[in-house]
C-alpha cells in the first residue's frame, strides 16, 4: 500500500519561483510541500547557476516581505542607471558606434519610488541561499531528490504520485518546475514558441575600475551584449551569440576567451578579468496556452519562458507567485475550495494578459535589434532617439521595468499576503 500524505498545495519544483511561492503560500496559512528532482543543497553550489538577475525594485519589495531582504542586501548591487546603445561593431561599449542610445536614470522617478533604484543585480546563487534559509525557518517540507511520476485529478482533489510510489494528495498542484513542466504536460496544456538560434554566454568578471552602478546593454547584429553591475567591483556579462559560437566560447581556453572578450569590451572600465566558470544557456520563447486546468496552476517558466533581453523572466515568475498566493490565501479565508475552477480563474485573469503582452514585446524587441538591415536600423535608432527626448515616455518605461505598473499583488507593494 502506497504511503499517502495530505497537503493544501503540492508544488512541483523547488527552484527560485517555486520556493518563493512556497514561502508566500505558507505566509497565507496554507500547508505546502515542494518536490524537486535536484537535491535541495545542490542548488546552492556556485556551479549550479552562473546567472545573475536584474531584480526589479517592486520584486525586491516582495523578497523583503518574504523575509529575504536582510540576507540579500549585502549581495545586491543597485542599478541607478541603464544605458542602451545600438551599434554594428564589437568593442563599442566604450565608444558608441551609433549616436542612438537610451539612458534611464533612477533619479527621474525617485520621488515616486522612495529613492529606490531601477532594480538590483543579484547573483542567482545568492537568491537561492536566501530562499533556502527562509524555507528552513518557515518549516516548509521539501522532498528532494524526488521526481513526479504522474498527476491525477478528480473531483475535489489532485494526487501526485512520486517515482518511489509515495502519493501526495491536495486540492491543488502548482507547476513551478520550468519549461519542461511535468505538471503542464499532465494537464494537457500545449505551448507556443520557438528558438532564436542564439545562446547566452554568461560569465562574471572583475573590472579594472568601479562600474558606477550603471547597467549597459549594447546591441550588436548577433544579439545583445550586456554588462550588468555586481557588488565588489564585478559585473555579470550576458553575451548573446549563435549557439555554435556560444558553445565554442564556453569551451575555449581562458586565453582565447579573454581575447574574444576584449574585442567586445575594448578598454571599457579598464578591462575585465573572468572569475569562475562560464555558462551557456539556449534562448527561446515558450508560452503556455493556459495558466490553469482542473486542480492545476502554472507559474514561472512552466507558464512562460522569455528571452533575457530585458532581464524580466524571474520578475514575471515571482509576480505569478505573488498573485497566485494572494488569490489562494483570500479563497482559503473565505472557506472556498482553493483548487476550484472559480478560484483558479481569478489567478489566470490577473496574469494572462501581462504575461502574453510582455512575452510578445520581448520577442519583437529581439527581432528588431538582432539584425543589421539598414531600414530597420534607421527606424529603431530614430525611435531610441525620440524616447530619449520624451521624458514622460522614458519614465513610463522605467516604471514598467521596475515592475511597478498595473494591478500589483500585495507582496510587490511590500505588504504581507
Amino acid at each position: 500500500m502506497a504511503e499517502i500524505e495530505r497537503y493544501d498545495i503540492v508544488i512541483a519544483g523547488a527552484g527560485l519561483t517555486g520556493a518563493a511561492f512556497a514561502l508566500a503560500a505558507s505566509q497565507a496559512g496554507l500547508k505546502v510541500v515542494m518536490v524537486d528532482p535536484q537535491p535541495f543543497d545542490a542548488q546552492l553550489a556556485p556551479t549550479f547557476d552562473g546567472r545573475s538577475t536584474a531584480v526589479a525594485f517592486a520584486t525586491f519589495r516582495m523578497l523583503d516581505a518574504l523575509g529575504l531582504g536582510e540576507s540579500l542586501r549585502p549581495h545586491a548591487c543597485r542599478m541607478d542607471h541603464i544605458l542602451v546603445t545600438d551599434g554594428r561593431r564589437p568593442g563599442a561599449a566604450s565608444k558608441p558606434a551609433s549616436p542612438a542610445f537610451l539612458r534611464f536614470d533612477a533619479e527621474e522617478i525617485g520621488g515616486r519610488t522612495g529613492g529606490e533604484p531601477l532594480g538590483y543585480m543579484v547573483e542567482n546563487r545568492r537568491i537561492r541561499v536566501a530562499l533556502a534559509e527562509a524555507v528552513t525557518r518557515a518549516g516548509i517540507e521539501v522532498r528532494a531528490p524526488a521526481s513526479v511520476a504522474t498527476v491525477r485529478t478528480e473531483t475535489g482533489k489532485a494526487t501526485v504520485v512520486l517515482a518511489d510510489g509515495t502519493e501526495l494528495v491536495a486540492p491543488l498542484v502548482v507547476g513551478a518546475e520550468g519549461r519542461g513542466s511535468t505538471v503542464r504536460r499532465a494537464a494537457g496544456i500545449e505551448t507556443v514558441g520557438w528558438g532564436y538560434g542564439q545562446s547566452g554566454v554568461v560569465a562574471t568578471v572583475r573590472l579594472g575600475r568601479d562600474h558606477g552602478n550603471i547597467a549597459h546593454e549594447y546591441f550588436l547584429p548577433a544579439g545583445p551584449f550586456a554588462i550588468l553591475p555586481l557588488t565588489d567591483q564585478r559585473a555579470s556579462l550576458v553575451w548573446t551569440e549563435t549557439t555554435r559560437r556560444a558553445e565554442a566560447l564556453r569551451d575555449a581556453s581562458d586565453e582565447a576567451f579573454h581575447a574574444h572578450l576584449m574585442r567586445r569590451f575594448g578598454e571599457f572600465l579598464d578591462g575585465a578579468t573572468v572569475e569562475g566558470p562560464r555558462f551557456v544557456y539556449p534562448l527561446s520563447l515558450s508560452l503556455a496556452e493556459k495558466l490553469v486546468a482542473p486542480r492545476l496552476a502554472l507559474i514561472g517558466d512552466a507558464a512562460h519562458g522569455v528571452h533575457p533581453v530585458a532581464g524580466q523572466g524571474l520578475n514575471m515568475g515571482l509576480k505569478d507567485a505573488a498573485a497566485l498566493a494572494e488569490v489562494l490565501g483570500e479563497a482559503a479565508r473565505l472557506g472556498e475550495d482553493i483548487g476550484s475552477e472559480t478560484v483558479l480563474e481569478r489567478y489566470a485573469r490577473w496574469r494572462r494578459f501581462d504575461n502574453a503582452a510582455l512575452a510578445a514585446g520581448f520577442d519583437a524587441f529581439v527581432r528588431l535589434f538582432s539584425n543589421d538591415i539598414a531600414p530597420v536600423r534607421l527606424v529603431r535608432d530614430l525611435g531610441m532617439a525620440a524616447v530619449n527626448r520624451i521624458g514622460p515616455l522614458r519614465r513610463a518605461f522605467m516604471h514598467e521595468a521596475g515592475g511597478a505598473t498595473g494591478d500589483l499583488p500585495k507582496l510587490l507593494r511590500g505588504e504581507p499576503v
